[in-house]
């Protein structure tokens, strides 16, 4: 059972980022604090527990999902909302009720059930986090929550396999970037009938952009979107509503009932560009930590998330590592949390000597550490990087006057030399990078040296289109001559909508690039844009 959070570890967390006495200036007071959050005050009466027969709206219109597979362990998530589109999802304020769950190897809970009941805190909007251990490994099984009278859609969900079983091959699938506006989520209906293992969902789950109450790429009816999506995300009811709207979808349901998730966010599920603590826009700092910890929170309520990821205030530890046998190891990053500020203005501009300054990180130095660390005690065939933004070098002209993103690892050069150092020195053979961000797809070789188109390769890169962000887009865009002609380490670049998957086997690792033809209409068919194969030992990608 997951004990709701106290208003005092809360405060404490905020604070530590002031002083006493500017803490209070900006905020007011501590009434002021937890009202900007939404947190539960001081002096706040325990919930009341609601019978869960007095539901009469279904409350699972958001879903069923699980993520972060271990070998003997998964974890289950629902949140209970019958009007999903109101604060508190239509249930009675302050109100805690008791939800059921059960888990078996079969879809009709013949065989293995499991079963046990869980706590949906109003604190945590009625999400639900059960932790169901002493399971098989490398194992199937699926799972339901009942609230009174009323039973979830049922979920499928796989352990991993046994931290030493010598398996042959692992499939997953990789994606982000899901605009709701934009388009439907037609990439995740057809994810939701591929054989995978687990997929990544590497960040902007959510957009904190309007949502207008009719939008030109979405065919909604008139009056059935309210007008509460219509303004930028601030409040924490604010993101817990875009959330909502999000997982309402149900082609993003299907996904999450089909596979279990492995998730890590990038920055508009806060705002766009944030660095650490530092904000796009003209806002304070001070404003901006309490504005990121109303985000961080509903981020952790809305996503199949074990408890030590569970924020504390402001902070949130999201990177972490997970092995699946002996045939490859998940180092999941945050790239947005711990970073240096963009440097030159942000965006695309003339590398200067900044973005080789050592003293600035992208990672952070204990989360570089961890990383460098986890590499040097790996004994798995592949080592693979889930993570946010750009790795490789990427040049948008073949000319000496070109630019290069400052809030990818092109703005951060020394630190992504340290990252490859730290992968060399731990005798990495087989670097296998998963990126999102672009709204685009890109096949790359990583070089040991980007300036030198003839240096070894160390690794490859995948980098995964949107879901649905940039609307329907080509599979050549504009600029894909002069792209593919100023990077040589680029092997592939396509600018349709759609997800990367990925199969892993003991010889090679294999991508497939999947693309719908549009996301504006619903429906749209799935093709296979490119395929390329990594050879074990041998990093590069070739046509397959």
């Amino acid at each position: 059972m997951t004990a709701a959070p106290t208003y005092a570890d809360e405060l404490r967390s905020v604070a530590r980022h002031f002083g006493r006495r500017h803490f209070l200036t900006v905020t007011g007071s501590a009434a002021a604090l937890a009202f900007a959050v939404n947190l539960p005050g001081a002096g706040t009466a325990a919930a009341a527990e609601l019978d869960a027969r007095r539901i009469t709206d279904d409350p699972f219109t958001l879903g069923v999902a699980s993520g972060d597979p271990l070998p003997g362990s998964v974890l289950l998530w629902t949140r209970l909302a019958p009007r999903p589109y109101e604060t508190g999802g239509g249930l009675p304020t302050g109100t805690r009720v008791d939800v059921a769950w059960e888990l078996a190897k079969d879809e009709r809970f013949t065989r293995g059930l499991r079963r046990g009941t869980a706590i949906a805190h109003p604190e945590f909007d009625h999400s639900v986090h059960v932790e169901v251990e002493h399971l098989a490994p490398g194992t199937d099984y699926f799972y339901r929550f009942r609230a009174g009278s009323w039973t979830s859609p049922v979920g499928r969900t796989r352990t991993a396999p046994a931290a030493g079983a010598r398996n042959t091959s692992l499939k997953l699938a990789a994606v982000s970037c899901q605009a709701y506006p934009d388009g439907y989520f037609t990439a995740h209906r057809h994810l939701a009938q591929e054989d995978v293992d687990v997929v990544f969902h590497l960040g902007d789950y959510i957009y904190e952009y309007a949502v207008p109450s009719t939008a030109a790429d979405r065919a909604y009816e008139p009056g059935t979107l309210p007008d509460v999506f219509d303004h930028e995300t601030v409040s924490l009811e604010d993101y817990r509503l875009r959330y909502a709207l999000y997982k309402s979808d149900p082609d993003l349901m299907a996904v999450h009932a089909a596979h279990p998730f492995v998730v890590t966010w990038d920055d508009h599920e806060a705002e766009d560009n944030y660095a650490a603590g530092i904000p796009q826009n003209d806002q304070s700092p001070e404003e901006f930590l309490i504005r990121r910890a109303a985000a961080y929170r509903a981020y952790w309520e809305n996503q199949p998330l074990r408890r030590p990821q569970r924020p504390l205030g402001t902070d949130m530890k999201l990177y972490r590592r997970l092995t699946f046998g002996r045939l490859a190891q998940f180092d999941v990053l945050d790239t947005r949390q711990y970073r240096s500020d963009q440097v030159y203005g942000d965006g695309w501009q003339l590398p200067g000597p900044l973005v080789d300054d050592p003293s600035r990180t992208l990672t952070g130095a204990t989360q570089e550490r961890w990383l460098v660390d986890g590499w040097r005690a790996s004994r798995a065939r592949w080592n693979v990087l889930p993570q946010q933004v750009m790795f490789s070098e990427r040049r948008n002209l073949a000319t000496a006057a070109y630019k290069l993103s400052m809030d990818a690892w092109d703005g951060y050069r020394a630190s992504r030399r340290r990252v490859l150092d730290g992968a060399a020195a731990a005798g990495v053979e087989n670097l296998l990078v998963l990126t999102g961000d672009v709204h685009v797809a890109f096949a790359m070789d990583i070089k040991e040296d980007f300036g030198d188109p003839s240096s070894r390769t160390v690794g490859t890169e995948i980098v995964t289109t949107s879901v649905s962000s940039g609307r329907n887009g080509a599979d050549r865009p504009a600029n894909h001559a002069t792209l593919m002609r100023a990077n040589p380490h680029m092997r592939f670049y396509n600018g349709r909508r759609g997800y990367a998957k990925v199969t892993l086997g003991l010889e090679s690792a294999r991508v497939d690039f999947r693309t719908v033809s549009a996301v504006t209409t619903p429906g749209a068919p799935v093709t296979t844009a490119a395929s390329f194969v990594t050879e074990a030992g041998n990093p590069g990608l070739t046509p397959a």
